[in-house]
């Protein structure tokens, strides 16, 4: 029989965002993930010069090693080869298919529960774009609808092919090869492992840095850590852990350890936009593409000649990327980073280190989470600094950002249309962005509250607003969830707070 992806997509639920398929595990069946994966490959056949192999890997989630069988049934099916990389890295299947000019799959929900499951497509040359996103969802697939049970699920799955350790490998030595292995040498570097698929890897990589590691808080069942909203316990944790064992500072990931998560020496999380500006700064990066959300420190540091705000998705990040890059001098360099830390490199980036020796690290225009986190404790060893000295030299904006759940998408839209035709956001946040009066009057009423002015308007993606006091409140609709986002930044973390808490408040009063 002949089906469409449109159709699967309408039936199944199982929806195609800006971070590939994502969807319920019970509504993931082995028929609609195997019909992602052909339509890739169909894809892939004609928009790009494939020798019929894709290469596929996955995360510890439970639901996982079903679906990576779904997807090899897919590729004997369409007579390509698969070769199987094992429980790595989305950035280390991504690296093996760019260097073997290989599509890839990673099969993963990054940091969503495990009740949840995702499948991540990469093009040979990297991370699909809007543009490939189109193209694959507009395929047919013709298979044998007998070789599914009448719920989705394979009859006769087929076995796993044995791990091809290449991909691991070659991620592994990309950083000592570029940053040296005496690069961490003196550093104490904590580990928060949990569920992450990398969490072996994040040890042996900085182990061959020089770092003296250690290692904590293992766990055989799956934690959806989100490193753009940080749970209370996982706070906990690292604090805790930081008082108890001396470290320099704390390394982890979400699940499939392309987004990251690093703590200073006292176990404090550091948002995954200011650690992108430090980041750039550490590898000398000279030109920035990042969401509009992203923390606007950025542009106040001064240290970049040239910024592309985008929409928020990797997708956009990588179109802003491409825009800048200078086609006439390789030696600009171009990368890209996320709120949740995710850091992109362009280009080929080559520098000079304290050895004196000069080296390349070869472009990864996909999420990473370990370079960031390596490149700022390497300028934290040169610079003989700690963390929280690097972020005292960055202008003082404070980001935070919150969700409302189950909140209808075209409800959003809504009242986002509605805020904008009515120019409602001095009425309605006008309160909670004005800077409260010095003026303390002895006798007499008090002086009437400021009421905050919006200034600019940014409808780069969702409505952001800069108020006259410098807040800014930023509101968008989730482009892969019902949910409706609020991000927000002012000049102190407790005034950020203050705001968020506030702007819910009102966005909470939407739901009637």
């Amino acid at each position: 029989m002949s089906v469409s992806m449109q159709e699967v997509m309408k039936q199944s639920g199982v929806a195609f965002g800006t971070s590939g398929a994502r969807g319920l595990v019970t509504a993931m069946t082995d028929r609609v993930c195997y019909v992602y994966a052909r339509s890739f490959i169909k894809y892939c056949e004609a928009s790009y010069k494939c020798d019929h192999t894709i290469a596929i890997a996955g995360d510890l989630r439970p639901s996982t090693e079903r679906i990576l069988k779904a997807l090899v049934k897919a590729g004997e099916d369409s007579s390509w080869k698969v070769i199987y990389c094992g429980r790595i890295p989305s950035p280390a299947i991504a690296l093996y298919g760019i260097d073997k000019a290989l599509p890839t799959i990673m099969v993963t929900g990054s940091h969503i529960p495990a009740d949840r499951n995702g499948i991540k497509f990469n093009h040979p040359q990297g991370e699909i774009t809007k543009k490939d996103e189109q193209g694959i969802v507009s395929q047919s697939v013709d298979f044998d609808e007998s070789i599914f049970d009448a719920k989705g699920m394979l009859k006769n799955a087929p076995t796993l092919p044995a791990v091809e350790t290449e991909a691991e490998e070659n991620y592994c030595k990309r950083y000592p090869e570029f940053f040296g292995t005496k690069a961490l040498q003196g550093l104490t570097i904590g580990v928060y492992q949990h569920s992450a698929v990398g969490r072996d890897i994040v040890v042996k990589v900085l182990e061959s840095l020089g770092a003296t590691v250690k290692p904590f808080a293992r766990s055989e069942t799956f934690i959806p850590v989100d490193t753009e909203a940080i749970r209370k316990e996982d706070e906990d944790l690292a604090r805790e852990f930081a008082h108890k064992d001396f470290v320099d500072a704390i390394f982890s990931t979400d699940g499939d350890s392309d987004r990251p998560l690093l703590a200073d020496d006292v176990g404090m999380w550091l948002r995954g936009d200011v650690l992108g500006i430090l980041a750039a700064q550490a590898l000398g990066i000279k030109r920035i593409a990042t969401p509009v959300s992203c923390n606007t420190s950025l542009e106040k540091s001064g240290s970049f000649e040239k910024i592309c705000r985008t929409r928020i998705g990797s997708p956009y990040v990588i179109a802003g990327m491409e825009s800048l890059v200078d086609a006439n001098d390789k030696s600009v360099s171009v990368a890209g980073y996320e709120a949740n830390g995710g850091f992109l490199l362009q280009t080929n980036l080559t520098r000079s280190f304290e050895d004196g020796a000069t080296r390349t690290l070869p472009a990864l225009p996909t999420r990473d989470a370990l370079l960031p986190m390596i490149a700022v404790m390497v300028m934290v060893r040169e610079q003989k600094m700690c963390v929280v000295d690097l972020l005292k030299k960055l202008p003082k904006r404070f980001t935070l950002s919150d969700r409302l759940k189950e909140f209808p998408t075209e409800v959003s839209k809504a009242k986002l249309a509605e805020i904008r035709e009515k120019k409602l956001g001095t009425k309605l946040f006008g309160s909670l962005t004005a800077k409260p009066s010095k003026f303390k009057p002895k006798d007499g009423p008090a002086p009437k509250p400021f009421h905050g002015e919006v200034v600019s308007i940014d409808e780069t993606d969702g409505y952001r607003m800069e108020f006259d006091s410098g807040d800014i409140v930023h509101l968008r609709p989730s482009g892969n969830a019902p949910e409706f986002r609020c991000y927000v930044e002012t000049e102190s973390k407790d005034r950020s707070a203050e705001l968020l808490a506030g702007c819910m408040k009102i966005m909470e009063g939407w739901r009637k």
